[in-house]
């Protein structure tokens, strides 16, 4: 191992980007103890390969070990945007030393600048004993894990113990934190942001301390007034249970120290109790409950102990502490030189807020209740405690014509303040004053701002307020949101301060970007972009109170391709207009037809739904009575596809359409079947009979075809009468006349084997039809050899009808 101890060294033998087909290739060769882990975000279709021809190898992840190089590439064009790289290097400890340090080096891992980067460095010790990391360089100071450090480099401190990993803290560089130490195992990680370098830092890995708590953080207060804000390990989750955190508490000679809590919430106890435990070398130790007033004046340097009990979890979320440590010279005067010339033009201004303390600020030696600084000034303060004081900071850009206005934003930025005094920043406030036909722009250059309602509280420490010169609050906003731009067509105020009343942490960094641009037709206008999984609550200005009179406000939305935005409209409060009327309407960007639009007069929708991305206009009257205002909720959601609908709709209608048209065939096929069984056919021949039997019985007993009850003559000889009267061979047939003839139905007429020629012809007593002309010889025999018209008995004869007239249709 080298002396330097290089965290991780990456030796870069190769970089090939290939711009024509999208891959990007490189290898590398781990130091000895380290190990690479590339892992993606799981993009479809991007992966990482090693190895060619048959032993290439694809995937979603790739751990490269110390040792012989390995060559990769990235299926992707853009791979920096789905993976990201963890260089991990093991540390341990024995009982007297450690075989490594931390150490933070960029010159080796160039290649992988463009990613999002995490070094990690697990390190173990011998038990009992607890490792040791030193920050006494630099310095640390924690902040709430939802928070992100000014620099980009964010530390985390990690413990583990038999039932899981415990998030011990998070923390930035500068600060009062000198030291850590965790017991038995854990770990220390950095994540650095695509593009970012990496600094260059040492720190020391020593064997600890045979400590009895998880960890111990160790604090080293500055001389003079200062104060540092600590969080219970899991923040904002519940601290483990039965288990104890320590800090250890520096504080300068001839000054005191004071706890304050922030933020408590208390655990519902099974067994024992949950308290903060004091240790000095002044007296002994006292054990406080959460509940009671903690301690404000601890003389010299202290130990506090945060102690929890065995939970119940089912009813209480657990235990998490957010405090408060200040410290203050005992009765001395702190002088403090201050020098606001490189404070990109900011003024200080600082005053008493409780006339009856004991607090004395002098500037110049001179004595001041107010002291407003511009350069550099010499301060002296005597007793003076940080509520005593309200530090702000104040900055005023405007611009007379457009064509004089710089044409480059100007960065508003927090400024880092010293230490020396002996209370925080409490806010930073820039006016902004466009020309009179000009607007103001506002751009976040980091993270896209959210609209914070009432009640609702920022989670990263800083509040943005909007407010027109007249103080009309425009609204109120917080880091981590869909908002990616303001412009405003009026003079307005951006006052940036801590959540809860609490002092800004400086430096906080780049707040955002204002510049001057040319007119605009509405008087505020918002550029929003949502995300899927969050819904956007959108405001009009100045709510809850209303838009001012004749104002208008505007709000650009995005909405991603194969997306719709899902609108509705929540407390919609509409006022009695003496002029004009209130008007809300929404319009997709490039159509001229607008999707929906109301006036205070008409009913309102709550819901709508957009496709594409959209404007969302809002106008006020001048009220006579009541405000305007309305809070609008965006949602996205996926697309739906309204040809596969389509499709599903016919589809269904097709499937009922055959259904219904089988259903009617077996309908009109067994009507069909019923009246083939009930309708008699005549047979030419002399003879009717059935259809519709599977073949003809071979006996009178097998069946009773020979039979017939009765005999319709109008339907048997109706086609015949017409035809004979056609050929002029029959008189009037229009009256039906009762048949006198036959009329055993019992047995069908049949004829003898004798000549048919030779048989009399049967007589009606009131009807005589003359003689049927005579018909071929094939259509007069009778059918004797059908065993149908056998009889066992004497057959009957038919009579003699005379000629016949072959009937349509027949044989």
């Amino acid at each position: 191992m080298r002396p330097s101890g290089v965290a991780v060294q990456l030796l870069l033998l190769a970089f090939i980007a290939c711009a024509v087909s999208g891959v990007q290739k490189l290898t590398v060769r781990p130091d000895r103890g380290t190990y690479l882990n590339i892992s993606s975000s799981g993009v479809k279709g991007c992966g990482v390969c090693t190895g060619a021809g048959r032993s290439r190898r694809c995937g979603p992840s790739l751990v490269i070990n110390h040792g012989t190089p390995v060559s990769m590439e990235f299926e992707c064009s853009r791979p920096r945007d789905v993976f990201t790289v963890a260089i991990v290097r093991n540390i341990e400890c024995t009982t007297k030393l450690c075989n490594g340090h931390i150490t933070q080096a960029d010159s080796d891992s160039l290649s992988f600048l463009d990613f999002n980067r995490k070094f990690t460095w697990n390190l173990k010790a011998s038990a009992p004993t607890a490792f040791k990391i030193d920050f006494k360089n630099v310095g640390m100071r924690q902040i709430n894990p939802s928070e992100r450090c000014p620099d980009g480099h964010g530390y985390s401190l990690r413990a583990l113990q038999a039932t899981g990993e415990v998030a011990v803290g998070k923390y930035c560089t500068v600060g009062p934190v000198r030291s850590a130490q965790i017991l038995n195992q854990g770990s220390f990680s950095l994540d650095v942001p695509p593009g970012q370098k990496l600094q260059t830092n040492q720190f020391d890995v020593s064997v600890g301390e045979e400590i009895k708590s998880l960890a111990k953080i160790t604090l080293t207060l500055p001389k003079g007034t200062s104060s540092s804000e600590l969080l219970s390990p899991n923040y904002p989750d519940s601290f483990p249970d039965d288990d104890l955190m320590e800090w250890y508490v520096q504080v300068p000679d001839k000054h005191a120290a004071g706890i304050q809590f922030l933020n408590l919430s208390e655990p519902l106890c099974l067994k024992k109790e949950a308290g903060m435990e004091y240790h000095s070398n002044f007296r002994a130790a006292v054990l406080l409950s959460l509940t009671e007033a903690q301690p404000a004046h601890i003389q010299g340097t202290f130990a506090l102990m945060l102690r929890n009990c065995e939970m119940d979890r089912r009813r209480a979320r657990g235990l998490s502490l957010h405090f408060k440590v200040s410290a203050s010279s005992a009765g001395a005067s702190v002088s403090c030189e201050v020098n606001m010339n490189n404070m990109e033009g900011l003024s200080l201004h600082i005053e008493r807020l409780r006339p009856a303390s004991r607090c004395e600020m002098r500037v110049n030696a001179v004595p001041k209740e107010k002291i407003t600084i511009t350069g550099r000034s010499y301060l002296t303060f005597q007793d003076c405690d940080p509520g005593d004081l309200r530090i702000t900071a104040m900055r005023v850009l405007e611009c007379g014509q457009l064509r004089d206005c710089p044409t480059r934003p100007a960065r508003l930025l927090v400024p880092a303040l010293p230490t020396c005094l002996p209370a925080p920043l409490s806010s930073v406030t820039w006016t902004l004053r466009p020309p009179q036909r000009g607007s103001v722009e506002l751009i976040s250059p980091s993270e896209l701002l959210t609209q914070s309602l009432p009640g609702q509280q920022c989670n990263d420490g800083l509040a943005i307020r909007m407010a027109e010169d007249d103080g009309t609050t425009i609204g109120n906003f917080c880091p981590q949101g869909a908002i990616q731009k303001v412009q405003l067509h009026t003079n307005v105020s951006v006052t940036v301060s801590g959540v809860v009343a609490k002092g800004l942490r400086t430096p906080f960094g780049h707040v955002l970007d204002a510049i001057f641009k040319g007119d605009i037709f509405e008087r505020y206008i918002f550029t929003v972009s949502p995300e899927t999984d969050s819904p956007v609550l959108l405001a009009t200005p100045g709510w809850p109170l209303g838009m001012k009179p004749y104002s208008t406000v505007s709000w650009i939305v995005s909405v991603p391709p194969k997306m719709d935005a899902h609108l509705m409209f929540a407390n919609l409060s509409q006022p009695k207009c003496s002029n004009r009327h209130t008007n809300i309407r929404v319009q997709r960007i490039g159509c001229l037809e607008e999707e929906y639009s109301r006036r205070e007069d008409e009913e309102p929708e709550s819901e709508l739904t957009v496709s594409g991305s959209f404007y969302l206009n809002m106008s006020n009257c001048m009220p006579e009575k009541g405000h305007f205002g309305v809070i609008t909720k965006v949602t996205l959601q996926e697309r739906k596809n309204l040809l596969l609908t389509i499709v599903s709709v016919v589809a269904c209608l097709v499937v009922i359409f055959v259904i219904v048209l089988v259903v009617v065939c077996m309908v009109i096929r067994k009507k069909k079947k019923k009246l083939n069984h009930q309708v008699s056919i005549y047979n030419p021949n002399g003879t009717s009979f059935l259809p519709g039997l599977n073949g003809f019985p071979e006996t009178h007993e097998d069946n009773e075809s020979h039979v017939y009850t009765s005999i319709e003559e109008t339907l048997i000889y109706t086609d015949l009468l017409k035809k004979g009267a056609e050929m002029g061979l029959y008189g009037d047939v229009d009256s039906y006349r009762p048949f006198a003839g036959h009329t055993d139905s019992k047995k069908p007429l049949v004829c003898d084997d004798g000549d048919t020629e030779d048989m009399p012809v049967g007589a009606y007593q009131q009807f005589q039809a003359p003689p049927l002309p005579v018909r071929p010889t094939s259509h007069s025999q009778c059918l004797v050899d059908n065993v149908i018209y056998q009889s066992d008995g004497e057959g009957e004869s038919l009579p003699n009808q005379g000629p016949q007239v072959e009937p349509e249709g027949g044989n």
